[in-house]
Parts: structure tokens; C-alpha cells; sequence
């Protein structure tokens, strides 16, 4: 007596008590076999690779036993769901001082301990954007995006989104009257890395030292999240080359210098305006990120996303697949930023003196 849409109408009205007419029905089908299409497609040339556990050593501590026990208390929380306020929460909890992670009307505020590059010395004939943005001798990043894309009808499924970017980095031509970028010596930051093989420690050593970079993320988070499948969470980059190769991102998760989820992909080069371009356009954030945005957007003070986000870290690696040369290395760190200014992001370059 009923078609196949109308029977499903039927059964949520049963579950749920919300209404959904034939054609909703029909269109979500078709979402969710786009979506079903993209993630063959992506498996095709994404992989991930998983430690046995997912959930950081939250138990490692500092040298400020204070201060571990306040970190721990938070990050457990984080980790279990259990949030002052809701059942399980902790209401004795003592946090840190909220001036350390204030941000300053301005703009971002720069990472600490950061040296001048008036030394940095360049080839003739370098183009202006090596030294004063995400570039060596072989790759430049012209953009890095994650992102949400909501529809602007859930009633309808409208193929119509809302973007709403958590980070974003967009690379201008810079020019020869530009500064270069601040340094950051990268012993600095070692520990918040893997230091087994293939860490930043190996990888630096081993050079080119021009393919270095630490970028600060200020995380926009001023977006309701909801557990829709309908919500696309998604990362997006571009870069080009004056060689033709393919290349290999690699991209690991890190908590506690420690790595919990590694998402490897492979792009082929398109020839565009005299220059190889690779494009990684809208690839599916995994589980675990999505996961820890929403575990994340669900902490009642910023103090703690900021305590959380302290022993977060990403390291993305591009290298050249036939070769094995590195041609990029980007470490990110992350704050959240206020609602105001939305993401935002600083520059630095990895040295060792």
C-alpha cells in the first residue's frame, strides 16, 4: 500500500514523533548516498591509522604537582563527559588563572620565547614568498581550512550550506617589502610531539630546515554543533610547486606529545598558469576530531578548552611520494578564540641555533 519513502516517513513519525513528508524522505536518501559516494571515493586514497587507544594519557603529569592535579581534574572530565553542573562534575574543581590565556583585543598575541629572523638569508632571485609565509624551495601552502558545513534548511535538506570555519589560513602574495616570518627555536616545542621515529625531532634533523613551520591557531567555536547527518565536518587545502610530482600529507593527532590518529592522503598534480597545483578539496574529518570538537564546545569556561587544548597538538607532514623528501612540516598549536574575532592564526618559522 505505501512506496518505499513513505513507509520510512512512517517509521520516524513512529520513533521520533517528527513529521517527514515523502519528498524530505527522498531528498535525505539522496544526501546520504552523496555522502556514501565521497566516502568510497576518499578510501580510495585516505587512510587512517589508529593507536589501540584513542583517549590521551591524560595521567602524565607536570613538574607543578598543583598544577597536575588541576589539569587532570579538568582533562578527565573532558574525556568522560562529566562536567561541573551535570552528574559526575566535580563542583571543587580549583582552575587556573584565567589571565594566562586571556587574549588581547588586538589580535593574536605571539608565542613566547620567539626569536628575530634578521639573520635569515635567502638565494638570489627567491620569490618574496619564501621566508614570509608557509613555503619552501618545492611546495607553497596557499590555503588550510577545517570547517562545518550546516544545510540552511534541516527540514528540507536544502543542498544550500552555512560554512562556518574552526581554522583558516589563506595566503596572499606577500612581497619583497614584507617582514619575514618571527622564529621559534623547535627544541622548544619537541615534547609536545612524538619523538619516536618520523617525530619533529627526526624529521628536523634530517631537514630541508627552509620546510619548518609552527603555526598558532586562535579555534573559532562560536557555531551550535549538533549530532545531525546532515552536518559535513571537513578539511580542505591547496598548494602549488614549480615540479611535477605527487604528493603524500601526512597528518597526526597528537595528545601529550603522544600520537592517538594519523590520516595519511595522496594528490596528483594539475597543471594551471606556468605552476603544478594539488588541491585536497573537502575531506572528511575523522571520528575522533569530531568527536573532540564537540567534547571540546561542551566545556562551561574557555580556561578550560584553552587547559585541554594546551597538550593538543596537530603535525602535518607533505612529502614528495617518490622521493620521500620532506617538502613541508607545519606544527599547529591551538587556542580558542573569542566570538569577536573569530579564527585567526600567526606564522612562525622552525630554527634551531
Amino acid at each position: 500500500m505505501y512506496g518505499r519513502n513513505e513507509l520510512i516517513a512512517r517509521y520516524i513519525k513512529l520513533r521520533t514523533g517528527k513529521t517527514r513528508t515523502r519528498k524530505q524522505v527522498s531528498s535525505h536518501i539522496q544526501v546520504l548516498a552523496r555522502r556514501k559516494a565521497r566516502e568510497i571515493q576518499v578510501k580510495l586514497k585516505v587512510r587512517y591509522v589508529h593507536n589501540q587507544t584513542m583517549e590521551p594519557a591524560f595521567a602524565r603529569g607536570y613538574q607543578d604537582f598543583n598544577q597536575v592535579e588541576q589539569q587532570q581534574r579538568i582533562e578527565r572530565m573532558f574525556w568522560h563527559g562529566a562536567l561541573p553542573g551535570q552528574p559526575g562534575g566535580h563542583e571543587d574543581i580549583k582552575p587556573f588563572s584565567q589571565q594566562s590565556y586571556a587574549m588581547q583585543a588586538s589580535g593574536p598575541t605571539p608565542i613566547t620565547g620567539y626569536e628575530s629572523t634578521a639573520g635569515l638569508s635567502m638565494s638570489p632571485g627567491a620569490p618574496p614568498w619564501q621566508g614570509r609565509s608557509i613555503a619552501s624551495s618545492k611546495l607553497r601552502m596557499l590555503e588550510f581550512s577545517s570547517f562545518l558545513e550546516q544545510p540552511q534548511d534541516p527540514e528540507t535538506v536544502s543542498r544550500q550550506f552555512n560554512k562556518h570555519l574552526f581554522v583558516h589560513i589563506g595566503q596572499s602574495n606577500p612581497s619583497y617589502s614584507d617582514p619575514y616570518l618571527e622564529s621559534v627555536d623547535v627544541r622548544q616545542i619537541y615534547d609536545k610531539f612524538p619523538e619516536k621515529k618520523g617525530g619533529l625531532k627526526e624529521l628536523f634533523d634530517k631537514g630541508p630546515h627552509n620546510a619548518f613551520f609552527l603555526v598558532k591557531f586562535w579555534a573559532d567555536l562560536s557555531v551550535n554543533l549538533q549530532d545531525d547527518s546532515s552536518f559535513f565536518y571537513g578539511v580542505s587545502s591547496q598548494y602549488e610547486s614549480p615540479e611535477n610530482m605527487i604528493i603524500t600529507s601526512s597528518t597526526k593527532v597528537c595528545s601529550f606529545g603522544k600520537q592517538v590518529v594519523e590520516k595519511v592522503e595522496t594528490e596528483y598534480a594539475r597543471f594551471e598558469n606556468g605552476r603544478y597545483v594539488f588541491r585536497i578539496h573537502r575531506s572528511p574529518l575523522c571520528e575522533y576530531m569530531i568527536n573532540f570538537i564537540h567534547k571540546l564546545k561542551h566545556l562551561p569556561e574557555k580556561y578550560m578548552m584553552n587547559s585541554v587544548l594546551e597538550n593538543f597538538t596537530i603535525l602535518q607532514v607533505v612529502t614528495n611520494r617518490d622521493t620521500l623528501e620532506t617538502l613541508l612540516c607545519i606544527a599547529y598549536v591551538f587556542e580558542v578564540s573569542t566570538s569577536e574575532h573569530g579564527a585567526q592564526h600567526h606564522i612562525y618559522r622552525l630554527v634551531k641555533d
